[in-house]
C-alpha cells in the first residue's frame, strides 16, 4: 500500500456547517479501517491535510467523493515518496 496526501480547499456557507457531523462519522470510519493516517483542519486558511493509505490516487478520490462535504471542496492529491511521524517510532526507553 502507498501513502498519499490530498491537500483540500473548500468554502463554507450555512449548508456546509449542518454537514460537518456526517462528514466526521465517515472520516471516523476511514480512520478506523486504517484508510485514513492523519487529518488535520485550518479554518484560518480553509484548508485540509488528509494523509490515506491507498493503492491509488483513483481509490483516494473515490473515498474523497464519498464525504458530504465534497462539493465545496477543491483539491489535489500527491503520492508521498516519504512518510514519517512519532508513531512509526519505537516507544523511548524509560529507565527507572
Amino acid at each position: 500500500m502507498k501513502k498519499f496526501q490530498a491537500i483540500i480547499q473548500f468554502t463554507m456557507d450555512e449548508h456546509f456547517m449542518k454537514l460537518i457531523p456526517p462528514h466526521r462519522t465517515y472520516i471516523n470510519y476511514l480512520i478506523n479501517k486504517n484508510i485514513i493516517e492523519s487529518y488535520a483542519v485550518s479554518m484560518e486558511s480553509q484548508t485540509v491535510w488528509v494523509t490515506f493509505t491507498a493503492e491509488s490516487k483513483t481509490e483516494v478520490d473515490k473515498y474523497l467523493a464519498k464525504s458530504p462535504l465534497y462539493v465545496y471542496w477543491s483539491y489535489v492529491i500527491e503520492e508521498l515518496f516519504v512518510y514519517d511521524s512519532q508513531t512509526y517510532r519505537l516507544p523511548s526507553l524509560q529507565l527507572n
